[in-house]
C-alpha cells in the first residue's frame, strides 16, 4: 500500500483547523467537554486502551480511528480535526497514520505525545524476513523510515508507554498525578502477567516460524524468540494472481508451514484460496491495530487469543 501526502488533504485539515481556531483558543467552553476530565485524542485502538487504563475516570478519550476501520487509511473528518484541535493531549504514533501526523504538525504543538519517541524502534526486518515484492498491506505506514511501528505487540513495551503516559498526564493534570502513576502500575502488572503467559506458553513449541500475510509481528517475534516469515503481495481484499499463489505455496512448503496466519481484515475467500493451494490451515493472528465493533474484548483478551492460536499452529506442549 502506498501512502502520499496529498495537498488537498493538508489544505482541508488546515482550513478546518483555522475555522476551529477560536474555539481552541477559548479552551473547552462550548465544546460539551467535561471540565473535570482531561480531553485526550488517541490515534488508534492500542493507544486508546492504554490511555483509558492509565487515565481512568479522569480522562475523556476519543479514538480517531473508528472500530473495524483500517488505521493506516485514516482520513480525518472536520469533526475529528476539531477533536485534535481541542484535545489537551494527543496520543499518537508518528509514521503510522499520515493523516494524524499532518494534523499534529499543523496544530499539535506541545500537546502531542508521540509514543514512537519513548524507545528506539526495531528495524522493519526484525523478527524474521519477507518473501515477495513489497507488502500489499500496511508496508509503508507500518514500517515508515525502515522502522517497525507495531510496538504494542510486545507487552513490555506497552508497559513502558503506560509509565511515560502517566507522567505526561500528570503534566496536564498535576492534582491527580498519584492516581495516574498508580493506574499505570496496575496496567504494568497486567502486561507483565501477559508477558509471562506468552513466554511460558511458547517456550516448548516444536516450530518457531510464524508465516504471516502482514508483517506486523516483529516485536512479538523478537520478544518470544519466534521467526516471522512474511508472505508479501497478499492483498486483504483480492485473490492473489496464480503466479503469486504458486510462489506463496512454494515459500510455505520451504518453511514447513502447517498454518498461515491472516489478519482480521483479510477476506475469508483469499485465505481459503491460499490454504487450498498450500495444503495448510489458516488462522487469524490479530495485529490489534483496532477492534471491530462486535469484538467484545480488549487488548489483553485479544492478545491471549493470539497466544492460543500460536500455540496450536506451532505445536506447543
Amino acid at each position: 500500500m502506498t501512502f502520499r501526502r496529498p495537498t488537498a488533504r493538508v489544505l482541508a485539515a488546515a482550513t478546518a483547523l483555522a475555522a476551529l481556531g477560536a474555539v481552541a483558543a477559548c479552551g473547552q467552553e462550548g465544546t460539551g467537554a467535561d471540565p473535570q476530565r482531561v480531553d485526550v485524542a488517541a490515534a488508534f485502538y492500542p493507544l486508546q486502551f492504554v490511555t483509558e487504563r492509565v487515565g481512568g475516570d479522569a480522562v475523556r478519550v476519543v479514538n480517531l480511528t473508528k472500530p473495524g476501520a483500517e488505521p493506516h487509511d485514516l482520513e480525518l473528518t472536520p469533526g475529528q480535526v476539531g477533536e485534535v484541535s481541542r484535545a489537551e493531549l494527543i496520543v499518537y504514533l508518528s509514521g503510522f497514520q499520515p493523516a494524524v501526523d499532518e494534523a499534529v504538525e499543523i496544530n499539535g504543538g506541545d500537546r502531542a505525545f508521540d509514543v514512537a519517541s519513548i524507545q528506539p524502534l526495531l528495524p522493519a526486518s526484525a523478527g524474521g524476513h519477507e518473501h515477495g515484492g513489497g507488502e500489499a498491506h500496511g508496508g509503508e505506514a507500518g514500517h515508515a523510515g525502515g522502522r517497525d511501528r507495531h510496538l504494542w505487540l510486545d507487552p513490555t513495551r506497552l508497559a513502558g508507554v503506560a509509565d511515560r503516559l502517566a507522567g505526561r498526564l500528570a503534566e496536564v493534570d498535576p492534582g491527580r498525578s498519584a492516581d495516574y502513576t498508580a493506574r499505570a502500575g496496575t496496567l504494568r502488572a497486567d502486561l507483565e502477567r501477559l508477558d509471562r503467559d506468552f513466554a511460558e506458553g511458547l517456550r516448548t513449541c516444536q516450530r518457531r516460524e510464524i508465516v504471516v500475510s502482514h508483517t506486523a509481528f516483529g516485536y512479538l517475534a523478537e520478544r518470544y524468540r519466534l521467526e516471522q516469515v512474511g508472505l508479501t503481495g497478499l492483498a486483504p481484499e483480492d485473490e492473489p494472481p496464480p503466479r503469486r499463489l504458486a510462489e506463496v505455496a512454494r515459500e510455505s512448503r520451504e518453511h514447513g508451514a502447517t498454518t498461515i496466519f491472516f489478519e482480521t481484515l483479510v477476506s475469508p475467500k483469499v485465505a481459503e484460496t491460499v490454504a487450498r493451494e498450500v495444503g495448510a490451515r489458516t488462522a487469524v493472528l490479530d495485529p490489534l491495530e483496532g477492534l471491530s465493533a462486535d469484538d467484545g474484548g480488549d487488548y489483553l483478551s485479544v492478545m491471549r487469543t493470539n497466544l492460543a492460536s500460536l500455540r496450536t499452529a506451532l505445536d506447543c506442549s
